[in-house]
């Protein structure tokens, strides 16, 4: 996929009314300290347009990026290590599950996963609560130069047994260091959105 143009263009808080888009949608979900930013950057060829930071759960609303005014990646906020009060915590929950319910463009949904780790509860819950709401997730494994190559197969497997993935659903290793698995993941977004008879 060729990045010619990127902008981000919504923004939308607790109490805000989601925009009514007539592209479709990606969304990507996963834990505060996963690396999502790091990939949203990445997949737009930009060094950091998503705000990347130390502290985890900088994400705080649901951000609408319009790729080439063909589609909008949508980052949804991080859930798991936050330092916020529980009931800020519910409120985010309470954000994703409404988008996931209510967006008539949402196409695909990838949900992040550390190589490195097994998927934690946090990471099973989302999962199936993604598979609750009629979609199919995607995993991309984040973090693969911190594993030893020979140890990446090992881990996608753990990954896949721990979500009881069927076999048929991808999972993509992703660096965020060489940008390994960019090119398969942009590949898969244009078969499966851009280029879907569904649409």
């Amino acid at each position: 996929m060729i990045i010619k143009s990127v902008n981000l263009e919504t923004v939308c808080g607790i109490t805000s009314k989601l925009p009514k888009n007539h592209l479709p949608e990606v969304a990507f979900a996963g834990k505060s300290n996963v690396g999502k930013s790091s990939l949203i950057n990445a997949l737009m060829n930009r060094k950091a347009y998503a705000r990347i930071s130390a502290q985890p759960g900088k994400t705080q609303t649901i951000n609408y990026y319009n790729i080439n005014d063909e589609l909008y990646y949508v980052d949804l906020p991080g859930y798991g290590y936050a330092k916020v009060t529980e009931s800020v915590k519910e409120k985010w929950g309470q954000m994703i599950e409404n988008y996931l319910q209510t967006s008539k463009q949402l196409r695909m949904v990838f949900l992040l996963i550390d190589i490195r780790h097994k998927p934690s509860k946090n990471d099973v819950m989302m999962y199936d609560w993604i598979l609750h709401n009629g979609y199919h997730p995607v995993i991309i494994a984040t973090k693969l130069d911190k594993l030893k190559r020979s140890q990446a197969a090992k881990h996608i497997k753990e990954i896949r047994t721990e979500l009881q993935m069927d076999k048929e659903t991808p999972v993509f290793p992703f660096s965020a260091l060489s940008k390994q698995g960019r090119e398969e993941i942009w590949h898969f977004i244009e078969e499966k959105v851009l280029n879907s008879e569904e649409l």
